[in-house]
């Protein structure tokens, strides 16, 4: 089988780096909040060209400390896309508001700019485009509203947008570091970007039991932290994020290639400005689920991301119609991509696919 992400290439590469940093941890016993800690924030927050990185212990936390920083409140509406992961959605009510969703374009997949302008009321606290797959979406659109950006970054570390890292062009932002993301831990972990140190301090008193000196609290916080062990693991990835997002770009690149005119495949479209992280590498087919299940038969590991929108899922269902999301939920295919990915890998993927429509 032929895996949608293979963790061990890039665990192979820093292996002797991590156990050697472990060790480090291990004979100090700095489990929690060590210098690695701190090291990591200052380097991952160098990467994506801002002021402040706090570590969190994952990415929907990012997003809840995100918004809360932000003064989110009961009542508040936060607008977000229908094409999204739940967590998403998840953080902005665990913060207090309640999520707005809206379509996504029909060519990037992204949140749908205009229908977030026309979303905004009153009420509205934050805008979350999320920068989906691997890339940014137009944030310059949704700017100058009097609203907040809270960017989701759990997707697309190193993307840039016009020469801007992801994380650096709204207000705060929110990464996840989940083992398959381009910067993965070894286990859950994410970060909250920015270039406001007021936004930063209160993420960080939240993230600490409302408390940045022991035992004396001045919020009503709660335990998000980056732990040590995560940070060393973090620190030998980013060191080589940039090669292994640049090995991603040529596999998608050799993919579009590969499938540019072949009846009944839908290539992914890069925006004007976006330099694209691929993430994922996400195609549109006609009888997805009959494609998927041939290919997985034929040993290649394919994927759904995402099969039901969010306002479709259980706990956000309502009678909205979002036609785009709707749509692509049921013609979008993952398909194998990750660092150290082979030619003669990929030759099988295009070749499995092209079985499946023939």
């Amino acid at each position: 089988m032929i895996p949608p992400v293979d963790l061990s290439i890039q665990h192979a590469e820093v292996a002797d780096e991590v156990a050697a940093g472990w060790q480090e941890v291990l004979a100090t016993t700095a489990f929690v909040g060590g210098p690695q800690v701190s090291a990591f924030e200052r380097e991952y927050a160098s990467f994506s060209g801002v002021a402040h990185c706090v570590g969190v212990a994952n990415g929907t936390d990012a997003l809840e400390l995100a918004l809360r920083a932000i003064g989110t409140h009961p009542g508040d509406e936060c607008i977000l896309p229908a094409n999204s992961f739940i967590a998403t959605a998840e953080a902005v009510v665990r913060a207090g508001a309640r999520p707005v969703f809206v379509d996504c374009d029909p060519d990037s997949y992204l949140i749908d700019t205009k229908a977030a302008l026309a979303a905004i009321t009153r009420n509205t606290k934050a805008i979350l485009p999320v920068h989906l797959y691997g890339q940014i979406a137009p944030i310059e659109d949704l700017l100058d509203q009097g609203v907040y950006i809270v960017e989701d970054a759990a997707q697309s570390q190193g993307a840039t947008r016009y020469g801007r890292v992801s994380g650096s062009l709204g207000d705060i932002a929110g990464t996840s570091f989940y083992p398959g993301k381009n910067l993965g831990a070894y286990g859950d972990a994410g970060a909250v970007t920015t270039n406001d140190p007021a936004l930063a301090n209160e993420v960080r008193l939240l993230s600490q039991h409302g408390s940045v000196q022991k035992y004396v609290h001045s919020a009503l916080g709660f335990n998000s932290r980056l732990d040590t062990m995560q940070a060393v693991v973090l620190s030998a990835k980013l060191r080589r994020l940039s090669e292994w997002n640049a090995q991603r770009v040529a596999a998608a690149e050799y993919y579009s290639a590969s499938l540019a005119g072949v009846p009944g495949v839908v290539v992914p479209k890069v925006l004007h400005g976006n330099t694209h992280v691929w993430h994922l590498y996400v195609i549109r087919v006609a009888d997805r689920d009959r494609v998927h299940d041939h290919l997985r038969a034929n040993g290649v590991g394919a994927a759904i991301h995402y099969p039901t929108p969010i306002h479709q899922t259980v706990p956000f269902a309502s009678a909205a119609s979002f036609p785009n999301a709707e749509q692509l939920a049921g013609e979008i295919l993952s398909l194998p991509i990750f660092p150290g990915i082979t030619r003669a890998q990929q030759d099988r993927v295009i070749e499995v696919l092209i079985g499946a429509l023939a």
